[in-house]
């Protein structure tokens, strides 16, 4: 039995390398708690596999994720919530802190804990019918989950305060302007397209993809010198690994593009 009780709303699939972590719990993926705690526990299990290289993260093509389950949340007191918060952060914390490319395929909805998620991907690629926003607002609170940090260091923190002020909904053309989203494809085409992007890193360096990431999002953290000393690090470090020898040497013998990795 799961974390999050014996009902299944959240998968991990694994093919070629592409892991999917697959949202299940219809009509539109309402992120109750049990959703939270089985996202965790498969961001974990993610992370851990040496036999997943990169990964997806789909809900289906009605909804990518159409907010927490509110009627739960409605029932919850003040006592609740301050016990439930940290966990809740802690399950879109996991997918991000993921040392694998991640790239969110977003269909339908994504709104409040669904844009969050999306949020903690690395790259976002969009139905050109979605409709994305932070509307908690509409409900007497705030983004929780990380929305109000990770909009912020997006799209910048004043179209940040519009969307989550508002609690409206864009479309995907001016999520596309903003930055929210990185593609905008029909929306047959957003699993294809995510998974082809997520597939060019299946037989990558994968210690030189994570250190990548790592540099990336730690760095966004503090000072530029702080982000430098961080780089400064992983990249070192990365001379130790089997990985760039090898990258090295075809590069010497046989020109960029061609080396395989054997990711250590």
């Amino acid at each position: 039995m799961s974390e999050g009780g014996s009902e299944r709303f959240v998968r991990l699939e694994v093919d070629a390398g592409i892991g999917m972590i697959r949202l299940d719990r219809p009509p539109v993926n309402a992120m109750n708690a049990a959703l939270q705690d089985q996202l965790r526990e498969i961001a974990g299990e993610a992370a851990r596999r040496d036999d997943v290289r990169a990964l997806v993260i789909y809900g289906g093509e009605r909804s990518f994720a159409a907010g927490a389950d509110v009627k739960e949340m409605a029932a919850m007191s003040h006592a609740d919530m301050a016990a439930r918060v940290e966990p809740l952060q802690g399950a879109f914390d996991a997918v991000a802190r993921i040392p694998k490319p991640v790239v969110a395929a977003i269909t339908g909805y994504a709104l409040g804990g669904g844009c969050e998620l999306a949020l903690a991907a690395d790259v976002r690629f969009c139905a050109d019918n979605a409709k994305l926003g932070q509307p908690e607002i509409l409900l007497g609170v705030i983004p929780g989950a990380g929305g109000t940090q990770r909009l912020a260091r997006l799209i910048g923190p004043s179209w940040a305060k519009d969307l989550i002020f508002t609690g409206r909904m864009i479309d995907a053309t001016e999520a596309l302007a903003l930055g929210l989203v990185d593609r905008v494809v029909p929306a047959a085409d957003v699993l294809p397209a995510a998974t082809a992007w997520a597939a060019q890193f299946a037989v990558g360096p994968v210690r030189a993809l994570a250190a990548a990431k790592q540099a990336i999002d730690r760095g966004l953290d503090g000072s530029l010198a702080d982000g430098l000393a961080i780089e400064r690090q992983l990249f070192g470090d990365l001379f130790a690994t089997e990985d760039r020898e090898i990258g090295m040497q075809s590069f010497v013998d046989q020109g960029p593009g061609k080396a395989k990795f054997v990711g250590r």
